[in-house]
């Protein structure tokens, strides 16, 4: 697959290296926008990757949008593990990382070393992701001094919504912008390799990622990162009920898949499908002979 990458106006040059967290982080020194996009399967991983993107994140909110959970927090490690293993089987250039679901690293750095770890090993992922500032700083530093890349995650975190009391933008007070900003210092030490800003007001989302020497990728929280992360199933308007106000939606899949299994469900119940051009026919006129007369000599029994 061969990638186009704007370089100049009218100017492109080819895209067809595998991307790594080395080459993401490159991408903020160059000036270079980071694209990041959900996918829980084959299909949905395969079309990612012929889109172009960078980074194809095995979300948590594939308990929403694939399980049908209300949040995140019933998706185990071994649901993330299937996915991740799916994804990557339709996977070639793209970096692909992991999330780590609720309670599978918040217990002990120890555990959240070998969640990781089964993300790499079981389901392939070239890196994982987790939520929080904190106390998870040692846990990152952890996971990354073992050798596997950890992108973090600040501002709304979904995992936390019951503590944070809702789904509202963060970092809106004096302390808590600062506070997250110091975070993501710390997080940086700490070995990661970029770092999710959700919710949060544009201003501070610039005023960090110009304070940062690796990537950040924003969801909600305007222009001023170093990239952006959407949800597969709301790009497509693949998913019904309540969007964000950060989501554009490119299409509207959904309406356009229900009217054609509407379509199809009427063709069916009228006869119309499978049609003359749909259906096999015998052309072994012996076969054909052989089947005229059992089918005859079903009716005489009958």
């Amino acid at each position: 697959m061969i990638y186009l990458e704007p370089l100049n106006e009218g100017v492109f040059v080819v895209m067809s290296e595998k991307i790594t967290t080395k080459k993401i982080i490159e991408k903020k020194h160059q000036g270079k926008l980071i694209v990041e996009l959900t996918a829980y399967d084959y299909p949905s991983a395969l079309l990612a990757d012929e889109g172009g993107v960078d980074i194809i994140l095995v979300g948590d909110s594939l308990g929403m949008v694939v399980l049908g959970y209300e949040n995140t927090l019933q998706v185990t490690i071994d649901d993330i593990i299937h996915h991740t293993k799916a994804v990557m089987r339709g996977t070639k250039r793209p970096l692909v990382i992991a999330d780590m679901p609720f309670m599978s690293y918040q217990v002990s750095k120890e555990q959240a070393l070998e969640n990781a770890g089964r993300l790499i090993q079981e389901g392939g992922a070239h890196g994982v992701k987790l939520e929080g500032g904190g106390r998870m700083v040692e846990t990152v530093g952890f996971i990354t001094s073992s050798g596997i890349p950890v992108q973090a995650h600040l501002g709304l975190t979904p995992q936390s919504i019951h503590q944070l009391g809702g789904y509202s933008v963060q970092g809106k007070s004096d302390q808590a912008a600062r506070k997250m900003l110091n975070d993501a210092l710390a997080l940086q030490d700490a070995g990661a390799f970029s770092i999710v800003l959700e919710c949060i007001p544009e201003e501070l989302a610039g005023c960090i990622s110009s304070k940062l020497t690796i990537p950040t990728i924003g969801i909600g929280a305007g222009k001023t990162t170093d990239g952006q992360v959407l949800v597969f199933h709301d790009l497509l308007g693949y998913s019904r009920g309540y969007l964000p106000k950060f989501v554009r939606k490119y299409e509207n899949l959904a309406d356009t898949i229900k009217l054609a299994i509407e379509n199809y469900a009427e063709d069916v119940r009228n006869g119309n499908f499978p049609g003359d051009d749909e259906v096999y026919k015998i052309k072994n006129l012996d076969l054909k002979e052989l089947l005229e007369q059992m089918q005859l000599e079903k009716g005489v029994e009958g």
